[in-house]
């Protein structure tokens, strides 16, 4: 399957919504306007969204905002992931892999130290991600005790976990308590 991996457009932006609604069902609706909301976001950026697409169509989609630490020194960059999408047509075949991937890389490349998540914890640490609040991170809003192991960290940059902790600050249209229940 020839699978490309690319930053995406504001003409793409349809494509997404629509891809967010098949992706996520009854929840689609809300994610697309989170998404929208965020790419329109300033305190969001630097941002990177990527979208894979297969014969010009999307088929995956991911979103990395900007995100600070409390109390950090300013030069410390990070991001958080938000959200992962693969159409279900195209699911189960390594595309939300190589969304994160391809996003990890450029982030590194661009200069972020730590990446944030909260999601499956059955998925996210096959690529490196581990639970954030063992390792000193505060989710925006408390997360249920019962749902600890979704939050969780990647570092981009050795050495900067242990030297580094407090709560993490995301954009101002993700930090809404909502957005981090179960």
């Amino acid at each position: 399957m020839d699978i490309q991996i690319r930053a995406t457009s504001d003409s793409d932006r349809l494509a997404i919504t629509d891809l967010l609604n098949a992706a996520f069902g009854p929840d689609g609706a809300e994610i697309a306007a989170l998404v929208s909301d965020l790419l329109d976001d300033p305190s969001a950026r630097p941002l990177l969204s990527l979208a894979a697409t297969r014969d010009a169509c999307v088929i995956g989609y991911i979103l990395f905002t900007h995100t600070q630490i409390a109390g950090s020194e300013p030069s410390l960059a990070s991001a958080i992931l938000a959200p992962l999408a693969v159409h279900p047509d195209h699911q189960g075949r390594g595309i939300g892999g190589r969304l994160i991937e391809a996003g990890l890389k450029r982030l590194k490349d661009a200069g972020v130290d730590l990446v944030f998540v909260l999601g499956h914890p059955g998925y996210y640490p096959r690529y490196g991600f581990d639970p954030a609040g063992e390792r000193g991170f505060e989710a925006p809003h408390p997360i249920p005790g019962e749902h600890a192991a979704a939050w969780m960290v990647r570092t981009l940059r050795p050495g900067v976990i242990g030297t580094v902790s407090g709560q993490v600050v995301c954009a101002d249209t993700l930090n809404d308590p909502r957005h981090w229940s179960e």
